[in-house]
């Protein structure tokens, strides 16, 4: 039997992670996605356990001050983070993982699970085509697009010095490059 990995898949905002991570899943069920906590409100639709697990401010600040979260970020009002129960019962039950998290929460994923942990950055091409994909988006004003962008630069820089790193200059040719990686790890653990 294969030791099971965490695969932890960073990318600017507009990078085209969630476009990968979803047709990864659909590929590899075997895999679990690591659903994060967070205490922002359940939106219409939302189901507990599936999209997020909900905590309250104080839940989570306790969380975090009992080491019980492997990443955590606070970000638009709200706490967002990895609970490692999740992680551990996954590991435990020799199940892989898939995680959406920025290049901070990939580095504690790292941290925390050592050899485990396999880290892939996506990268766009260029600074300009992901600002265009940020303004094609039409969701965001200006100030938050310029705000992404510089934020983009310093998971860039972060983000290269993973294990792997896939230029997403075309979306199935970035999904079939992080496909080969995992199936790779999964192979040869």
């Amino acid at each position: 039997m294969t030791s099971p990995k965490l695969f932890a898949i960073t990318a600017p905002s507009g990078g085209g992670k969630t476009s990968v991570i979803k047709v990864l899943l659909q590929r590899h069920p075997e895999i679990e996605f690591s659903v994060s906590a967070t205490t922002r409100e359940k939106r219409a639709g939302e189901t507990e356990g599936k999209e997020y697990f909900y905590l309250r401010n104080e839940d989570f600040e306790r969380l975090i001050a009992q080491g019980e979260l492997v990443e955590h970020e606070y970000f638009f009002h709200a706490y967002y983070g990895t609970l490692k129960r999740e992680v551990d019962r996954a590991l435990q039950a020799g199940h892989s993982m898939i995680f959406d998290v920025d290049v901070k929460g990939a580095l504690s994923i790292k941290k925390m699970y050592g050899d485990t942990a396999v880290l892939i950055f996506i990268k766009p091409p260029s600074t300009e085509i992901l600002e265009q994909r940020l303004r094609n988006r039409k969701t965001e004003s200006d100030e938050k697009i310029a705000t992404r962008l510089e934020r983009a630069a310093m998971e860039t820089a972060v983000g290269e010095q993973f294990e792997h790193v896939v230029i997403n200059d075309d979306l199935q040719s970035a999904i079939e490059q992080v496909d080969t990686i995992i199936t790779h790890h999964l192979s040869h653990s």
